[in-house]
């Protein structure tokens, strides 16, 4: 029998499967992973430069602060791609790989040598940052176009559209020390100090029920719709798990609402502001097959599978905790904790809304039993894939095992596969081959 990690979630819950880094964290038995390491053991050190898969993305020291323009030297707003891919492909890639001439031939000529046809460019990361100059008051003033990373990004959607590349915008969602320092009215409050409160990574976080802060989000994805990009992908969407949790103090959020009704109805917003928008969700790996709770963060599968239209699972295996399918170190074991992850993440999206019974106030014991009707999810699966070493050295073969997992779980199910995503923070993509 195939067996989870020995008492992993007992009693602390299972939001204590993944030890969440900080962006700027170094595990000094391999480069930083953030999003959902389980069971890490060893010495963290800070390493501002490093950067990190989703949920966190990077800044460079080295790379200059381009001056926004505005929009002012660049070309003018593209259409979408007429003809996406049915599959995503796709290479990650941070707002300063993004914003160099150089750095995107180089990734060009790999996504067109090893056949792929999509990036995930960073339009908000972690800090708070947008990538580019943006047609939105609310963005100016709160700051968030200090660190401008991409001159010209209708020129950079154009580019990569005459390559029939298909684009999608990452935006993190509810970490965001930018917005929380200029709105920290709708941030969360330390109870004891009466400060912004902050994670352990000293990370200031925005109430997970702010509409303030749903339609700041909105009206970034839109800027970026509307500009050429195929796709808005949304990262960071949860509850904080790690710091002192016990004096967050709430200006929106009651407290007695489950978690994960919060995060379904931003969800459900999201789809309501932009219905025929293209939207996907990075939920935890752990996601997929926790059936018990939401993981005390607010994250349950179903709950996106609802109103995204895709939904790319973090299923690195490195981030997955010891003993995991009775793995001792899950990370030597790709292709085994991606068929896994994925497979059970299938099953729950087959599976479609939970039954529901049809009008009852006429039957009886001995009647023929109500008829149940079951909606159909509206989403497609991709998984995020490892390409950084953490755990182990990840290879070229190691790669493949991951790509292989995932396609054996979800090419037979073309209405439910999406396509996979590649993760190197360091956008090197060196041992993709």
């Amino acid at each position: 029998m195939i067996k989870l990690a020995s008492g992993l979630f007992a009693v602390v819950g299972a939001s204590v499967f993944f030890l969440l880094l900080s962006p700027r964290t170094v595990v000094l038995q391999g480069q930083s992973a953030n999003g959902q390491v389980g069971a890490q053991k060893g010495v963290l050190a800070q390493s501002r430069d490093l950067p990190t898969p989703p949920e966190a993305s990077t800044t460079s020291s080295s790379a200059s602060i381009i001056a926004p323009s505005n929009g002012k030297n660049d070309i003018e707003k593209q259409p979408q791609l007429q003809n996406p891919p049915a599959i995503a492909k796709a290479l990650y890639i941070t707002g300063w790989s993004a914003g160099s001439y150089n750095k995107m031939t180089s990734l060009i000529n790999i996504i067109e040598t090893r056949g792929l046809n999509a990036v995930v460019i960073d339009i908000k990361d972690y800090s708070g940052y947008v990538s580019y100059a943006m047609d939105v008051p609310g963005v100016k003033a709160s700051g968030a176009e200090g660190e401008i990373r991409i001159a010209k990004p209708n020129e950079l959607i154009k580019r990569l559209h005459d390559k029939n590349i298909y684009v999608i915008g990452r935006v993190t969602v509810f970490q965001d020390p930018i917005l929380a320092k200029a709105h920290p009215e709708w941030a969360l409050q330390n109870k004891t100090t009466g400060k912004l409160w902050l994670d352990n990574h000293k990370l200031a976080w925005m109430d997970q029920a702010g509409q303030p802060t749903w339609d700041y989000v909105v009206s970034i994805a839109k800027d970026a719709l509307g500009r050429g990009f195929d796709e808005i992908n949304f990262d960071y969407i949860r509850f904080a798990s790690d710091g002192k949790l016990s004096e967050i103090s709430f200006p929106f959020y009651d407290e007695k609402t489950a978690k994960h009704l919060v995060i379904k109805k931003f969800f459900g917003y999201l789809r309501e502001q932009m219905p025929d928008a293209k939207l996907s969700a990075d939920l935890f790996g752990l996601a997929t097959f926790d059936t018990w709770d939401d993981l005390g963060i607010g994250q349950v599968i179903e709950d996106a599978y609802q109103y995204m239209d895709y939904v790319a699972p973090m299923v690195y295996p490195s981030h997955y905790a010891a003993g995991t399918l009775e793995y001792k170190n899950p990370a030597d074991h790709p292709y085994e904790i991606i068929k896994y992850s994925m497979d059970k993440a299938l099953e729950r999206l087959v599976a479609g809304e939970k039954p529901k019974l049809a009008n009852t106030s006429s039957t009886s014991a001995l009647s023929t039993p109500p008829a149940v009707t079951r909606t159909p999810f509206r989403a497609k699966l991709r998984a995020w894939i490892q390409v950084f070493d953490l755990g182990a050295i990840y290879t070229s073969a190691m790669i493949q095992k991951e790509i292989q997992a995932t396609e054996d779980s979800l090419a037979g199910s073309s209405a439910q596969y999406g396509g996979w995503l590649l993760w190197d923070p360091a956008n090197n993509y060196r041992n993709f081959k």
